[in-house]
């Protein structure tokens, strides 16, 4: 199976390295092109062993599955350049955000299977996590090998179309949320006499830990919550501070406004 990327920047490289890692594909079996970042592709030919190659039609001509990993506004132009030359062997694996699979079948005038994806940047660690919006018009086989390639860099989970902006905002942009917090937290510790140095890194582990064990235990997290809290003790005297300030609502209501913003700029991609 030959695997082509159209754009070598962050998640790109993050998709690439993942798919050679888990053992996808062979790296010579992977094409990159990007002519705005040639410093990219040459470092991940020369430390991974992918191909990089000199245009768009390289791409088409030798992958069965292509990822145009550039920003949503370039999609269009990408995806123009290639579409005559498309055919029903091939399939796109789109990540870009407001991006519609109506809009991606418009874009490949029909001539290829579309994916919808919405990944996350912790792809970067090999911990993303990857909406994928399921379309009944692309056959199993060509689903099966789209998570194969996007499961080697995460988590997978099947969303309808009009989830995708709830998605957009408790994974496309959490981790934003969560670098924010942590950098408080943080921020806290040094306050109170840590080094920064020690603050991120106890912070960073703290929240990993509480992550894993969440995950692990599939508890509610109310319920390891208040595995922390002792009565009249130092955490519920803080979770309380949090409650009395809004810290639930103020959450909440940035998934709202962030899935809202999300869903305004898909319109404005309709027009």
């Amino acid at each position: 199976m030959s695997i082509g990327f159209i754009g070598a920047g962050n998640m790109g490289t993050a998709m690439i390295r993942g798919i050679i890692k888990g053992n996808v594909t062979k790296p010579e079996n992977v094409y990159v092109y990007d002519p705005f970042l040639s410093e990219n592709m040459k470092q991940l030919q020369e430390e991974l062993g992918v191909d990089a190659v000199s245009s768009p039609a390289e791409i088409v001509e030798t992958c069965q599955v292509i990822i145009p990993a550039v920003k949503p506004h370039i999609v269009p132009g990408v995806l123009a350049d290639i579409a005559d030359t498309l055919t029903k062997h091939h399939m796109i694996i789109s990540i870009a955000a407001g991006v519609t699979t109506l809009q991606l079948k418009e874009m490949v005038k029909n001539n290829c299977y579309v994916i919808r994806t919405m990944p996350n940047t912790p792809a970067l660690a090999g911990e993303g996590m990857t909406a994928v919006c399921k379309d009944p018009s692309v056959p199993d086989e060509y689903m099966d090998l789209a998570c194969t390639i996007l499961k080697s860099f995460g988590k997978v989970e099947f969303v309808s179309e009009d989830q995708i902006h709830a998605v957009t905002a408790i994974s496309g942009s959490s981790p934003a949320y969560a670098f924010l917090f942590l950098e408080a937290l943080a921020d806290g510790g040094v306050l109170m006499g840590l080094s920064r140095e020690q603050s991120y890194k106890i912070a960073v582990q703290s929240l990993l830990g509480a992550a894993k064990l969440m995950q692990e235990t599939g508890k509610h997290p109310g319920e390891l919550k208040d595995m922390v809290c002792s009565p009249s003790g130092t955490t519920i005297e803080a979770v309380a501070y949090l409650e009395d300030n809004g810290f639930r609502g103020t959450i909440i209501e940035a998934v709202r406004t962030c899935a809202e913003k999300s869903k305004h700029m898909g319109e404005l991609n309709k027009s």
